[in-house]
Formats: structure tokens, sequence, C-alpha cells
């Protein structure tokens, strides 16, 4: 099979193309054959060695894919050959042909969703429903300001916060973004690029103030947010490019929260709430992965550098096929 394999920390040069052995499933383990394969920010992070956590080398890098059920390990029996499932990990790289996971990092894929729409949920999806429920904890007719509104994680966010009856607001810099935003079921689209920005979310967040705001960009907008919340307010931050400074007596004063997520801490029965909750959203039709780009797997060096940039408006997707 073909799949992209990284033998030194660097560029994104650094990931090559390469024909590998194909893989075996092992015990309770599924082999998945890779229609699509989702491209987070994260993984450019980890490939550039500037991540706290780095893989041995070499690897292959990625955790969402969808695709068909190829095989099943030994004593697996919660998915059958020839099944749709979409992986958020895996014990093998999603940037290939083929993934081997656990059962546990499996679900179906519903009829409604494309591959590529499968392959965006893991990371974006799973980052946005533990933002909002887990460690932002909201409640039902609490107000939802989500920054970086129009990227991945940030759509999630919208439609999410949407079905579950929230009054939700977002923010984005290009006019796609903001049409995406309000697609997406937002009361309102904020365009960070004017100059009267923080007013005019000064001016939203009134008197009440926002309950919960989910912060993609801390090192630029959480000393503001601070100023935004209401009362008992959570800034739950999802995304950061450095360091940033905060009044501690703003929080002090407001009983409020700034509140840290890593997926990876959310525990096996959150993750299997979670991605069941996900299901149910994409059958009912209030989740709509948006897909800003599909790419040829050869091509995940452009991948990677389209995924650091600004204004791209939904997911990257590698095509496996």
């Amino acid at each position: 099979m073909k799949a992209i394999v990284v033998r030194a920390f660097g560029d994104p040069s650094v990931l090559k193309l390469e024909e590998v052995p194909d893989l075996v499933p092992g015990p309770g383990q599924v082999l998945v054959r890779v229609h699509a394969a989702g491209v987070n920010p994260v993984e450019a992070y980890v490939r550039s060695g500037s991540y706290p956590r780095k893989p041995a080398l070499p690897y292959t890098p990625g955790g969402d894919a969808a695709g068909v059920v190829e095989a099943l390990g030994p004593g697996a029996a919660k998915f059958k050959v020839g099944d749709r499932v979409y992986a958020f990990g895996g014990h093998s790289g999603a940037y290939a042909q083929q993934l081997v996971a656990a059962e546990s990092q499996l679900a179906l894929l519903p009829a409604q969703a494309s591959f590529a729409q499968g392959a965006a949920l893991g990371v974006p999806y799973g980052t946005a429903h533990y933002a909002l429920f887990e460690r932002g904890r909201a409640l039902a007719g609490e107000r939802v300001l989500v920054h970086g509104a129009s990227g991945a994680v940030g759509l999630a966010a919208l439609q999410l916060a949407k079905a579950a009856g929230f009054k939700v607001y977002g923010t984005a810099g290009s006019e796609a973004g903001l049409a995406a935003v309000l697609d997406a079921g937002a009361e309102r689209a904020l365009d960070h690029r004017k100059a009267d920005y923080g007013d005019e979310i000064a001016a939203l967040a009134g008197a009440e103030g926002i309950h919960l705001i989910v912060e993609a960009l801390a090192n630029v907008n959480l000393d503001r947010d601070l100023a935004w919340l209401a009362p008992k307010g959570r800034v739950v931050v999802v995304g950061s490019r450095g360091r940033v400074e905060i009044d501690p007596r703003v929080i002090m004063g407001k009983d409020a929260d700034i509140r840290g997520l890593s997926l990876g801490n959310a525990s096996p029965a959150e993750l299997k709430a979670i991605h069941a909750d996900l299901a149910d959203g994409l059958v009912r039709g209030t989740l709509r992965p948006v897909i800003a780009q599909e790419l040829p797997l050869g091509e995940a060096a452009a991948a990677h550098a389209a995924v650091m940039l600004n204004g791209k408006v939904g997911k990257i997707v590698l095509k496996t096929d």
C-alpha cells in the first residue's frame, strides 16, 4: 500500500509518499481501507518537532480517516467487512491507504455522509463537542461565542451549539468565512478584520454577557474574552499560538473560569458518548462537515502548508484513491 512516511522532523517536505507493506489487524483490531484522511494543525506541529509529545521515527501521521472495513482481527465483532466507518485514532497513521484501529476508535459512517466528511469528524467535531459539553458545561439557553468559527473546529462548534438550542455567535476573517458562519447556524457573524470588532462583541455581550466562549486563538483574544463574559462564564481554550497577559481580577469578580482542552484527555466513556451524538447528528442532518479542500495523498506537504493558513473555511482532506 501507499502511505506518507516521516523519517525526520522538519518542514512539510519531510512528508514522503512511500510504498510500505500491507497492514494486518491484531486481536480486537479492524483493518480499514482508507478513502479519505483528515489533516489537522496538530499534525503539522508534531511533524515540525515542536510538539511536546513526539512519535518514534519513522511514522505515518494522522488519526482522522474514513473508509470501508476490509478485515477483522481475532475477537473483533463490533463491525463487519464492508461497513462504512470513520476513525478517530488508530494503531497506524491515517495518511495511508490502510489503517489499523481498535474497535473503540471507530464508528459507523451514516450513508448521508461522504468519506471526506467522515474524515472531518474525529478531531474537529470531537474537540468541538468536548469543548461545549464536557469542558464548557454549556446549559440550555446560554449564549455561546465561537472564535475562529469558519475553521473546521469552529464550524463544528456552531453546528453542535445550534442543534442543542443555544444562542450562538461566531467570528471569521473573510467574506466566505462569514457566510459559512451564518450558514452553520450563527445568529450573528462578526468580522475580526474590522477596527471596531471588539466594540461589536462588547455591544452584543451587553449587560448579560457571554456565558461560554470557545477560543481558537487565546494569545490574541483571551484578555478581551474575559471582559465579555457573563458572571460564572467560561472560556474554553482550544487553540493558542503564544503567550498572553490577563488581569486575574476580571475573572475573580465574575467567578469566571478559563478552561484548557486536549481531546487526548477525554476518557473512553466520554469519547463513546461524543461519537454516538455525532452519528445521531449526521443522520438527523444537523451536522454537515464542510470540506475546504481535497488533495491527493501524495500532496500531504501542500496540505500541511494549507492547514496552517488563516482564512480557510472547513476541513482539509487527503484522498487516498
